[in-house]
């Protein structure tokens, strides 16, 4: 059997490889394969569930509002198609705040014809929404506990209707069974540790062949493996496995995800890579159980232990959908916005509109002393190492005090824009660490590019006043990992003296190294 799989992979990664030439460098390789990750961007702490001959999947998005759900009928080709909630109400987020926190490793599960999302903010507690179409509307976010430095959560009920609801704390362990009450609204008990063990967090709870299986990532972010629990009693004692690791490949940290079959009996593992300055993308792995313990990936190492695949043939769905990838580019010409931006921390949503000026974005600027506290900055993820934005604004109604432009945002930020200096229009560039550069302008459209290299760290700004002729403006800069979130792209309008003034933006065009 090992013989047979290691073959098959080689064969397989020398087909995809040759074909990847001419399609993007990850995800649906259009020739019945696909390569790791799957979304080469920070969708981190996935989830993953089947409903039907669909796919639902959710993923951890901190301080950025709000948490979108993503569909997929072949499990390698997604699109967000909702969004779960639009805001936190609680001062801290209104005021930046809350950098790192919100909503930590979520849980997505299908019970009693309803979708059901738990998880947890470390200073707030423990939330809970449902909805019967994974379109939403989603309920109002439910505060289940109200409780600081939880974790990780998720639910599970059992053959006999009764609820639990597993977890770990800040730090990462232990892990911990609590009953919950069958509409899942309330705990009824303090909670029975199961589980300690190094670094232990993301608990995902199922249950086969009368087997409870608690599955955990353990040993860090971008150290650590996937380990399996497993018994016949949901609060154990628990045998352990460890089912996927690093090993002798270059996938560091492969672990926290979810387990998943198709219609055709086939299971598969979904988890993310630690990736650097893109954050936590996704990966997904072959898997099938062997004396009811789930094998995961190929040991290609030979110790017992799966390792994660780089290519492999795609799941046998019968299905032919077109090669996809989660929404980047918005005209700003729909009633709404679309569903891949989000806001760092809540929105003021009396200062943006779609519709004061048709087909255009209008952020409506509020004081604020940089971008890290301007309220209405909205974000996207980056998709792929290597990209491009392009962007329309009009600066004609910018008042003095203002600056308004694209953003690469992070723990840093670099940004590109235009400001107003007693009534005079400049182009300027910031970034933390870069000197600043400004230039005097006369026409109020301008153009901005961002080209992204996140291999090489070469990224940089550009300028125009045609949409033909781009100038560079400012240095090379560099992206980070930070608050626990990869790179964003950004969009943003504030005012260092006082409210007022407004920009507006047309589009924002994304062309990328990944499936179109």
């Amino acid at each position: 059997m090992k013989n047979s799989l290691l073959s098959f992979y080689f064969l397989v990664l020398i087909s995809a490889l040759t074909y990847s030439q001419k399609r993007g460098s990850w995800g649906d390789q259009g020739n019945g394969t696909y390569i790791n990750p799957i979304i080469n961007a920070d969708y981190s702490d996935p989830d993953v569930i089947r409903v039907g001959n669909k796919f639902y999947m959710i993923c951890s998005e901190f301080h950025y509002v709000g948490m979108t759900i993503q569909e997929s009928e072949d499990m390698v080709n997604w699109k967000i198609i909702g969004r779960i909630y639009d805001r936190f109400d609680f001062p801290a987020y209104d005021t930046f705040k809350r950098y790192a926190g919100g909503s930590w490793a979520p849980a997505i599960r299908f019970h009693d014809n309803k979708f059901w999302v738990y998880f947890c903010t470390i200073n707030e507690g423990l939330f809970m929404t449902n909805a019967t179409d994974p379109k939403g509307p989603w309920s109002p976010l439910l505060l289940v506990k109200n409780i600081e430095k939880w974790e990780d959560p998720c639910p599970f009920w059992d053959d006999d209707g009764q609820a639990y609801l597993g977890h770990s704390v800040h730090g990462a362990g232990p892990i911990i069974i609590h009953k919950m009450s069958t509409d899942g609204t309330k705990l009824l008990d303090e909670g029975k540790t199961v589980y300690t063990g190094p670094v232990a967090e993301g608990t995902k709870i199922y249950k086969r062949n009368n087997y409870y299986y608690i599955s955990i990532p353990e040993g860090g972010v971008s150290e650590g493996w996937q380990t399996v629990l497993r018994s016949k009693n949901i609060y154990g004692p628990y045998e352990k496995r460890v089912v996927l690791e690093k090993g002798s490949t270059n996938i560091n940290g492969p672990h926290q995800g979810s387990i998943v079959d198709n219609t055709n009996g086939e299971w598969w593992f979904y988890h993310f890579q630690s990736a650097g300055a893109l954050g936590r993308v996704l990966h997904l792995q072959p898997m099938f159980w062997h004396d009811d313990w789930p094998v995961i990936g190929i040991d290609i190492d030979r110790n017992g232990i799966g390792e994660p695949v780089t290519v492999w043939k795609k799941p046998n769905i019968y299905t032919t959908i077109p090669i996809t990838a989660p929404q980047s580019d918005d005209e700003f010409n729909a009633a709404k916005l679309g569903l891949q931006w989000q806001w760092n921390h809540n929105p003021v949503n009396a200062n943006w509109s779609l519709i004061d000026k048709k087909g255009w974005l209008v952020l409506k600027a509020k004081k604020a002393a940089n971008i890290m506290e301007a309220h209405n900055t909205l974000t996207q993820k980056v998709m792929g190492n290597i990209g491009e934005v392009t962007i329309q604004m009009d600066a004609s109604q910018m008042t003095t005090g203002q600056k308004a432009g694209l953003s690469s945002l992070s723990k840093i930020y670099n940004s590109i824009g235009v400001k107003n200096d007693n009534e005079k229009l400049y182009v300027y560039f910031e970034g933390k660490d870069k000197t600043s550069e400004e230039i005097l302008i006369t026409k109020k459209i301008i153009y901005f590019k961002l080209k992204l290299d996140l291999i090489h760290q070469k990224n940089q700004f550009y300028y125009s006043t045609d949409n033909k002729n781009f100038k560079a403006m400012g240095s090379e800069f560099n992206t980070v990992f930070g608050y626990w979130k990869g790179t964003r792209v950004a969009l943003f309008s504030y005012n260092q003296l006082n409210d007022g003034g407004k920009a507006a933006f047309n589009y924002f065009h994304y062309n990328y190294d990944g499936p179109k």
